[in-house]
């Protein structure tokens, strides 16, 4: 998925100038990551143009006092109500095009409320209203910066707004007419420069960055993959000799800090030597697999780790044990690849794969060493094969080490 997004980024950074909008994915991708934002920069810039819009009732009153009460209404009875409702849309999280459509309806709006206030009245300085109407523009082009496709078509439909009222007003001189369309046309392609650039620097800045942030994801990703690679066993799958010296450590020092019980099993397969005599080898590291798989059904997923320790022996590590817990696992681990059935006709005393277990349990302190686990549950396994296989041993706290056949209850 991130490949495919960062083929995509790559495209877009390599479009033709003038074409804003990225591929489907990017483009999507970067609403969402911009959506917050940019719905919380339109809510200040809305809040902002709202209340200069309601500022210019003392324009009106200087310029228009006897159409006060009809300023008044368009200003404060339908512009701003009309506005805070907007606003109030865009802070609910309204979709991008929503969002968009609705701060330039603001604008439409806005223009249109202007040019009500300006028509109706008869004073001679009215037509100088005219001559703000550009700052609407401002306000939608720079100031909301809509996206560049909404902002042409607003400006447009200003420009057929303003065009209808001041070609039909009466009070105004064809020449300043003239002169206040050229003003706003001015206006409009000033803003929409503006506008377009705008937005491509923050298209661009955007790609940029996601560009990085892909890059650097994917720089992560396969440096996790190296790094579990290089702490997996590549046959079975469970974790190998490297990673197992490191976690016992870690491990041991948890235990130690936390005074708690730190357990290990030493599983090896019983005459395997015979299973790949008389199977081959390909057949040898299927049994292998299989054997690992049972092994993780029997353990806690959280915090035990299964380690191929060396050829057919495999290890088990388990924080936080007892030597109850640590014996269940133990008997569900041997039964359970017993249960599995795998045929092993090279073994008289045993139609089917099995495996011996050496079980050590302690509470680490400063007179002891990690490795001293090990060698503990190691002797126990030596201790189960020495008593005929597909055996469980716990060694005790005193160093002694107790033999448990299938058929004994733990201890």
């Amino acid at each position: 998925m991130k490949e495919t997004l960062l083929k995509a980024v790559e495209s877009d950074l390599s479009r033709p100038w003038y074409r804003l909008r990225f591929s489907p994915e990017v483009e999507t991708r970067f609403e969402a990551d911009t959506a917050a934002r940019r719905s919380r920069h339109l809510l200040i810039a809305g809040i902002v143009a709202l209340v200069i819009y309601d500022l210019y009732i003392f324009n009106d009153y200087v310029i228009r006092p006897e159409s006060m009460h009809f300023s008044a209404w368009v200003r404060f009875g339908l512009m701003t109500p009309l506005g805070i409702a907007a606003l109030y849309g865009v802070h609910r999280g309204l979709s991008p095009v929503m969002r968009e459509a609705t701060m330039s309806a603001t604008l439409i709006l806005a223009m249109l409320c202007s040019n009500l206030i300006f028509f109706a009245s008869k004073d001679p300085y009215s037509f100088l209203d005219t001559f703000s109407f550009g700052l609407i523009l401002v306000a939608g082009n720079i100031l909301f910066s809509l996206r560049f496709g909404f902002a042409i078509v607003s400006s447009l439909l200003c420009g057929i707004i303003m065009t209808g009222f001041v070609a039909a007003y009466g009070y105004m001189d064809s020449a300043v007419k003239i002169n206040t369309m050229v003003v706003f046309t001015s206006s409009a392609i000033f803003t929409l420069v503006a506008n377009f650039r705008l937005e491509a620097s923050e298209r661009l800045s955007y790609l940029l960055l996601l560009s990085e942030q892909l890059r650097a994801s994917e720089a992560l990703h396969d440096n996790q993959t190296l790094t579990r690679i290089s702490m997996t066993d590549a046959l079975t799958g469970v974790a190998n000799r490297r990673h197992f010296d490191n976690m016992l450590i870690q491990r041991w020092e948890e235990a130690s800090n936390e005074r708690t019980m730190l357990g290990m099993l030493v599983i090896d397969i019983d005459c395997f030597k015979n299973y790949n005599d008389r199977y081959g080898h390909l057949q040898g590291d299927a049994c292998l697999r299989q054997v690992a798989v049972e092994i993780q059904r029997h353990v806690r997923q959280e915090g035990d780790l299964v380690v191929r320790y060396g050829g057919e022996e495999f290890v088990v590590l388990l924080p936080n044990a007892s030597t109850t817990s640590a014996y269940q696992a133990t008997e569900r681990i041997r039964r359970g690849i017993e249960a599995l059935a795998i045929p092993n006709e090279g073994v008289k005393h045993s139609p089917v794969v099995t495996v011996s277990i050496g079980t050590a349990v302690v509470r680490p302190s400063s007179s002891m060493t990690p490795s001293s686990l090990l060698l503990r549950a190691d002797e126990a396994l030596y201790q189960a094969k020495r008593e005929g296989r597909n055996l469980s041993v716990i060694a005790t706290l005193e160093e002694d080490v107790e033999a448990v056949c299938p058929s004994e209850s733990p201890p």
